[in-house]
């Protein structure tokens, strides 16, 4: 059975770090697109983030560009992280990974397993 589980969220100040983990289990095989996707309090969840079976990564959303990188450990594949820079409050949302299990897919394709999310609140 898989699972995702997501860490590191938590309360930050304008202008903080976080960084979040993705722990995948279950997977037959570790060639895993993973996604990071956030819904903020009254708006629709949107993607932010995704990294491919190659390491290859895309920037979904221009207010997030430069302040935060995916990334996958190099010696469990299945555990991929969120580093978050510079943090604002239009942050604040609700964050999940999402990943797909289909050997040879992509971040374009449709995500099959979802975590259930980690909270950012980021306040002074």
């Amino acid at each position: 059975q898989v699972q995702l589980a997501e860490s590191g969220g938590g309360k930050v100040q304008p202008g903080g770090s976080l960084r979040l983990s993705c722990g995948g289990s279950g997977f037959t095989h570790d060639k895993i697109p993973f996604g990071w996707f956030r819904q903020a309090p009254g708006k629709q969840r949107e993607m932010i983030l995704c990294i491919n079976a190659d390491d290859t990564s895309r920037v979904y959303r221009d207010s997030v560009k430069g302040r935060f990188t995916i990334s996958r450990d190099a010696a469990n594949r299945n555990l991929v992280y969120l580093e978050m820079n510079n943090l604002k409050p239009d942050d604040t949302a609700v964050y999940s990974c999402a990943a797909n299990g289909e050997y040879g897919a992509s971040c374009t394709d449709p995500f099959m397993y979802w975590g259930r999310g980690t909270q950012v609140t980021v306040s002074s």
